[in-house]
């Protein structure tokens, strides 16, 4: 398991607002709005960091135009910053047959599927997800994603730049995500990572690929997002988008 991608509903400025955009690019992360993926009901801009990456999604119209239903619902009632933390797996269908027997509401995986050219079409992208129902206590979910075959995950990693590695950003290797979790929360997400830790007001996750979870006990929901960085130039430097903090250290 590893960090995959966080998915981020934006405001109009984090896609079209100049100064917003280059705040973002001053302090290390190469950022091209215009591109990603979109339909005339929802755009997507991604910021690359290394393999990880955040999905910055706006809604243009109430319909969503085929992005997840659910997620434009919260959009649409106002809801900013993360809606879901995507988790890598090499077996989907393990952890989905895994959860489903400890009697968690997971999804069953299916390849990613939206409409676009005014609902004529349907694109499906390599990759099966699977959902986790909306924690009680914070606003946002976790979900697992695998990539169809090694091709997949080759033609995926051609299109992630331009890339914060140019600036020796190379990786996600922590989230503290913060929150007013509930005992229902808490109990979701042993379940999803059995060999967590637990403290007084937090539960730690070490995945296999070495990078940490904190799931924080408190009062005030936010995430905060840390980096490795190598160079001198980005190191300290940070950026805010939404309730969203992401620390190069």
């Amino acid at each position: 398991m590893k960090i995959d991608h966080l998915v981020i509903n934006v405001s109009k400025e984090y896609q079209t607002d100049s100064s917003t955009i280059d705040y973002i690019r001053n302090n290390g992360f190469p950022y091209e709005p215009k591109w990603g993926k979109g339909t005339s009901g929802f755009k997507a801009s991604n910021i690359w960091i290394g393999d990880e990456y955040f999905e910055m999604v706006r809604i243009l119209k109430a319909n969503g135009g085929g992005w997840r239903e659910d997620w434009v619902k919260k959009y649409n009632h106002n809801h900013r910053g993360l809606i879901c933390l995507f988790i890598d797996t090499d077996n989907i269908t393990e952890e989905f047959e895994r959860l489903s027997n400890l009697g968690v509401n997971i999804s069953a995986p299916e390849y990613l599927k939206f409409k676009w050219c005014f609902g004529l079409l349907t694109r499906t992208m390599p990759w099966q997800n699977s959902y986790l129902p909306f924690f009680e206590g914070v606003p946002f979910q976790l979900g697992f994603q695998q990539m169809k075959d090694a091709a997949s995950r080759n033609w995926m990693q051609q299109y992630m730049i331009p890339n914060s590695r140019e600036n020796g950003i190379d990786q996600i290797t922590a989230l503290s995500l913060c929150g007013n979790y509930t005992d229902n929360d808490k109990e979701l997400i042993l379940k999803i990572f059995p060999n967590a830790s637990v403290d007084t007001d937090k539960i730690f996750v070490e995945l296999p690929s070495g990078q940490k979870l904190s799931f924080v006990q408190r009062e005030t929901h936010n995430v905060e997002v840390f980096t490795k960085c190598k160079d001198n130039n980005s190191k300290g430097k940070s950026i805010i988008i939404h309730n969203i903090s992401v620390v190069n250290i």
